[in-house]
């Protein structure tokens, strides 16, 4: 795409983000410029947080934008008109995952994810939540809120020594595992196929009925795909041993909800939540009650250390629009 002629036009949610990157508003001249005062050449922003219809948002410029970023927050309702914008060519998400939004991308339009930007927090949380389910953290937030001291009568399960599995070699997947490794665990990486990198040897989603017995802790950081939505399902929750712990930042539909629930409510189990399904989780469902359940409100990705990864990302995701080369993170879609 040649900006020579004219900027080209970019949607950002919030005039912040469009500051930040380097984007100076159409027609707001040197008041709307970069907090660092770096501008990224031959791009000018518009902003429309993707919640109302775009004709009625963006006027006369609708028919220029080039590239939306979405917001980070939320599937707005009008994220469905996407096609009315006759030049799109490219959505950008602030997210890793992006089940929620590709269904609205229009055939031809690229679509492109922030994979890498929330790796640190969403490993983060992961190790929180598994550390947090095995010591009982949970348990003592309850006791806590009674005023009740229980100490332990016998030895209680810690991490060290434990046999982790972690599902999927993505950003996260592999953030999650150099988090591990300090903690003295086994940690068994499981992909697609079988292969070695540089963390070294990945096993087969083929090989799990093998790998499940073994397990103390089940790390989920799969994409939602059609191969993955209900893989943690009756099977695979009973092929774990007793004690065993579920972490999930991946997807909520990733697991079989139902099923894991009776496993927690019979105490054979454990669940460490970042995600569900249903999200969000209704008040009255049990997870937010069980004994054994620790439920985070997908809450992982989201720390201060995500916006100056978006941020970088986005600046240069523009320069490789305005100078035509390959952009960062593309999606596979069906359209």
């Amino acid at each position: 795409m040649d900006s020579r002629d004219r900027p080209l036009l970019v949607s950002f949610p919030d005039a912040d983000l469009a500051r930040e990157v380097g984007a100076p508003l159409a027609g707001a001249g040197a008041a709307a410029g970069p907090a660092d005062g770096e501008v990224v050449d031959g791009v000018e922003a518009v902003v429309w947080d993707v919640a109302e219809p775009p004709r009625e948002a963006l006027g006369e410029d609708v028919d220029r934008v080039r590239l939306v970023v979405l917001p980070y927050h939320g599937t707005p309702a009008a994220v469905g008109s996407l096609g009315d914008l006759p030049g799109l060519r490219v959505v950008q998400t602030q997210t890793t995952g992006v089940d929620a939004a590709s269904a609205h991308v229009p055939d031809g339009v690229t679509l492109v994810s922030a994979a890498g930007a929330h790796d640190a927090g969403t490993a983060e949380i992961a190790l929180a939540l598994l550390l947090g389910s095995i010591r009982r953290l949970d348990e003592a937030v309850r006791d806590a809120a009674q005023g009740r001291w229980r100490a332990p009568e016998r030895l209680r399960p810690g991490l060290a020594g434990r046999t982790v599995l972690v599902l999927g070699t993505g950003g996260i997947g592999d953030a999650v595992v150099r988090r591990l490794l300090p903690f003295e665990v086994d940690v068994v990486r499981v992909a697609r196929s079988a292969r070695t990198d540089d963390l070294g040897p990945v096993r087969a989603m083929e090989e799990l009925a093998d790998l499940l017995p073994t397990a103390h802790a089940v790390v989920l950081a799969v994409p939602l795909t059609d191969a993955t939505r209900g893989l943690v399902d009756v099977d695979f929750l009973a092929a774990l041993p007793d004690g065993a712990v579920v972490v999930n930042v991946a997807r909520g539909p990733v697991v079989d909800t139902g099923a894991l629930v009776a496993e927690v409510e019979s105490g054979r189990l454990a669940a460490a939540l970042d995600v569900t399904d249903p999200e969000p989780l209704p008040p009255d469902h049990p997870l937010w009650r069980l004994d054994g359940a620790l439920v985070t409100p997908h809450v992982g990705g989201a720390t201060d250390a995500m916006r100056p990864r978006v941020v970088a990302l986005l600046r240069r995701q523009l320069a490789a629009l305005v100078d035509g080369r390959e952009l960062e993170n593309v999606v596979a879609t069906d359209g």
